[in-house]
């Protein structure tokens, strides 16, 4: 805790102190994020640090796994309510699912035995089962390491269907007033993988796609 208290300290005096006219113009103006982040509770994943935004240029989601329960499953609490909220109110331009390499929530899909134990993380990981037929649909060769990839890639494929479930995102997606992206984050290189659907593959953002993180199929 006297970490995060010194770190509070520094944050005033190295961070805010600099940039007091943006802090004061976000509470005069409010917020006017352009993209709604989805992405996973992971500690080891940052998001302004990876993208290099500001305060008040992302409105970010976290929850275990960047799971987006679907639609027509009913009341969905906090995630739905954001999305909503991001989408209808704050008329974001860009919506990002951000998943990552090591992913405990996807370990706990591929293999349900080592989150036996807990009460509420397999409960809420049922809405991203469907992605074990994908897997042994599309990847029965892959094991280990390559098929936790997969399953990583093809769930941030899953939670965009999801949120393309939604009617006021399918709206603006049509209007060409929303895109919508899947990016996975590769935690020990810093690398982030947009997927490209006209070759069916994770590619490195901005860049060439010759170097897939691993291949999914094309959709």
């Amino acid at each position: 805790m006297q970490k995060l208290v010194r770190g509070t300290h520094a944050f005033l005096a190295d961070y805010f102190a600099p940039h007091r006219e943006l802090f004061e113009q976000l509470a005069t103006n409010g917020q006017r994020p352009e993209t709604l982040f989805i992405t996973c509770s992971d500690s080891r994943i940052v998001p302004n640090l990876i993208t290099g935004a500001a305060p008040g240029e992302l409105f970010i989601v976290r929850n275990v796994g960047n799971i987006v329960p679907a639609e027509n499953r009913g009341p969905m609490g906090g995630v739905a309510a954001a999305i909503e909220y991001a989408v209808r109110v704050l008329e974001v331009e860009n919506l990002i699912v951000c998943g990552h390499t090591g992913c405990g929530a996807m370990e706990a899909i591929v293999h349900p035995e080592r989150a036996a134990h807990l009460r509420y993380v397999p409960l809420w990981l049922a809405e991203a089962q469907q992605i074990l037929p994908i897997l042994a649909e599309r990847y029965p060769d892959l094991t280990g390491e390559a098929r936790l990839v997969a399953a990583v890639e093809e769930n941030v494929l899953v939670q965009l269907e999801n949120l393309r479930q939604f009617p006021f995102v399918a709206k603006r997606m049509e209007a060409g007033e929303l895109k919508v992206s899947g990016w996975v984050f590769q935690i020990a290189t810093g690398d982030v993988f947009e997927y490209d659907p006209s070759v069916g593959q994770f590619a490195p953002i901005g860049r060439p796609s010759s170097r897939p993180l691993a291949p999914v199929t094309a959709r």
